[in-house]
């Protein structure tokens, strides 16, 4: 950066001349708590699924893409999936939650989603780029969640356009 002229120098100055520094004692209260992102539901009687039921797959890499599909969803739906071709009826984004709020948050929206009669949803997970060693956790629980859902037939990364590698277009069963 170049030093001001003097000319200039003495121009800021003059404008500068009445303003003093705010003295204060008080600090902004810090945030309570964050409000949630996404759709919440009641869970209608049933319980999310117990933690020790849900398994991390630590293989998966931040740019790595999902994908899934039970028996009996054919290639071509897959890549009708993929290719962002479904029309998305509700969205959730989970940047900015822990692995414990995803899930919970996570599960009330699939719940509430079935309810709606949505067959196409979109989640965002993130791609977990400052996981560290632990890789992306958000990542990998929308992973181990979406495939023990009994009511999901498939989920793959999204269109690049629409989150990519982190964030994923789930494909679900009628209840």
């Amino acid at each position: 950066m170049k030093p001001l002229a003097d000319d200039e120098a003495d121009c800021f100055r003059s404008a500068m001349r009445d303003v003093r520094p705010l003295v204060t004692t008080q600090r902004a209260p810090a945030a309570a708590h964050r409000p949630q992102p996404g759709v919440r539901a009641s869970r209608g009687g049933e319980a999310a699924p117990a933690s020790a039921d849900l398994r991390l797959d630590s293989s998966i890499l931040a740019g790595d893409e999902l994908h899934y599909a039970r028996p009996g969803v054919t290639a071509a739906t897959l890549r009708k999936l993929r290719r962002g071709q479904f029309p998305v009826q509700a969205q959730l984004d989970l940047h900015g939650v822990t692995a414990l709020q995803g899930r919970l948050i996570l599960y009330d929206f699939l719940c509430e989603a079935l309810v709606r009669g949505a067959t196409c949803v979109h989640i965002i997970h993130g791609k977990g780029l400052r996981a560290g060693r632990t890789g992306p956790v958000l990542k990998q629980t929308v992973d181990a969640m979406l495939r023990q859902h009994a009511q999901v037939a498939a989920f793959t990364s999204a269109a690049r356009d629409a989150g990519g590698t982190g964030a994923v277009y789930v494909l679900l069963k009628p209840a």
